[in-house]
């Protein structure tokens, strides 16, 4: 049993990250593949670890939320992305949003700083034979490594497709008819020049007739050419269903989705608006601002006449247009066995999006599991799972333990976690009260490992 295994970790997303950090931290020399810049992605821009390509948002940072939750075991884990995420945050409400250019930069520097950590840029085409090995290469694996992966489980892949939502600039908005506000306004305390009463988000209010004027646009908008095969037959996770889609449900759904007026009431006029369309700042400086809940596979076209309709945006800049890109991930029940480990192969694991999870933060805790767990491995010590009564604990499990043949990839939630033994009608307090049973949990299972080789 070597003293300082040595685990290689391909793919250098958020997950990939996390777990040559959880490795590396726990005595492993970590070996991380990054096949960028060499080859690049559909989606991704630069070279740098941690690279973010759709929304800057990491989600609530509340302990009552699910998602607070999660980033608080991620903490107490040891987790070297929400450290960078918090220096490099902007402002969004109850949310953590980041200055997405400085916080890939911020982890890149940061990993490659780490001594028993080395980058290696290069692509990995097959499952190396050294054991153990992390698969973190997220929704855009490469053919190569895809085939590979089918290959080995002897189980088809299931894929969809994420729709990324357009960014544009502050200066070539028209503030006069945009206000700034908060849903029900929900802010966290900051400082800068705008009072955190104001609210976080741009709101762009519309009446009843420029949303019916919009809504038909949008929905006979021309839709761009897929890239790759049967993309109009791949489902949608429902949290990323394009604009265009929502709209085609009915022409209401968008009011009661991502353009609800409920909380925003426009403080020029008092009312409350027929619908809303919201921003939320993109890069710390605020000179860049995403359409929230407007990602889409339109004509980029399309996209500038369309979305140019919204109050605020008639000459809107846009620095990034809505595009599609694939997303790949595992029937994980049917290939994986505990701590995230390939039934058919020992010693591999998988880790992040491939695993069927989705959002940053949930790809990036299983890339932490999945580290030390590739960590125990080389030292002949069982797999582990946190306590169900964790949020990765659980949602671990849905991925492990969901029907197969219904399995879709899946949100950090209070609903996976086991039942509370008092009804909390307080939204607020039951998730506090789930946050608190959580964390002892978690606190007893780190201590309960240390004797036996640590975490």
């Amino acid at each position: 049993m070597p003293d300082r295994p040595v685990v290689l970790v391909v793919g250098g997303g958020l997950a990939g990250v996390e777990s040559a950090w959880a490795a590396a931290n726990r005595g492993a020399q970590v070996l991380l593949y990054e096949m960028r810049p060499a080859r690049m992605t559909p989606a991704h821009r630069t070279g740098n670890l941690a690279e973010i390509v759709c929304s800057n948002s990491f989600k609530s940072a509340l302990l009552s939320n699910a998602s607070g939750l999660l980033k608080e075991e991620m903490r107490r884990l040891g987790s070297v992305l929400l450290p960078a995420a918090e220096e490099c945050a902007v402002p969004a409400g109850e949310a953590l949003a980041v200055d997405a250019q400085a916080f890939a930069e911020l982890v890149t520097e940061r990993v490659h700083g780490h001594p028993e950590i080395t980058v290696v840029r290069e692509e990995v085409t097959s499952i190396p034979d050294d054991r153990p090995v992390v698969i973190a290469t997220g929704p855009l694996t490469s053919d190569a490594l895809a085939a590979a992966i089918q290959e080995l489980t002897g189980a088809e892949a299931l894929s969809f497709y994420d729709a990324v939502a357009p960014t544009v600039t502050l200066e070539s908005l028209d503030m006069s008819r945009i206000y700034r506000a908060s849903r029900r306004g929900k802010t966290l305390p900051r400082t800068g020049d705008v009072p955190a009463e104001e609210g976080d988000y741009l709101n762009c209010p519309m009446t009843k007739d420029e949303y019916e004027r919009f809504y038909t646009a949008l929905i006979e908008a021309e839709q761009a050419t897929p890239h790759l095969p049967d993309e109009e037959k791949t489902p949608f996770f429902e949290a990323c269903v394009p604009v265009e889609e929502l709209a085609r449900r009915g022409p209401d759904t968008l009011r009661y989705g991502p353009m609800r007026p409920i909380g925003l009431r426009n403080p020029r006029t008092g009312q409350r608006p027929y619908a809303v369309v919201q921003l939320r700042q993109e890069n710390r400086a605020g000179t860049l601002w995403g359409l929230v809940g407007f990602q889409t596979r339109l004509k980029w076209s399309d996209q500038r006449r369309v979305f140019r309709m919204i109050p605020g945006l008639e000459n809107a800049e846009f620095v990034r247009y809505g595009v599609m890109h694939r997303n790949t991930y595992l029937r994980s029940p049917k290939v994986l066995t505990t701590g995230l480990e390939f039934k058919a192969a020992a010693g591999v694991f998988a880790a992040g999006q491939l695993v069927g999870v989705e959002g940053y933060l949930e790809s990036a805790a299983t890339g932490m599991l999945a580290g030390i767990n590739a960590v125990r491995y080389a030292r002949g010590l069982p797999t582990v799972l946190p306590p169900p009564e964790t949020m990765l604990g659980a949602l671990s499990r849905y991925v492990l333990e969901a029907d197969p043949e219904r399995f879709s990839p899946m949100n950090a939630n209070h609903g996976l976690l086991p039942p509370l033994s008092e009804r909390i009608r307080n939204r607020h307090e039951r998730g506090l009260t789930y946050a608190r049973r959580a964390l002892q949990a978690l606190e007893a299972w780190l201590k309960e490992l240390e004797p036996h080789g640590g975490t």
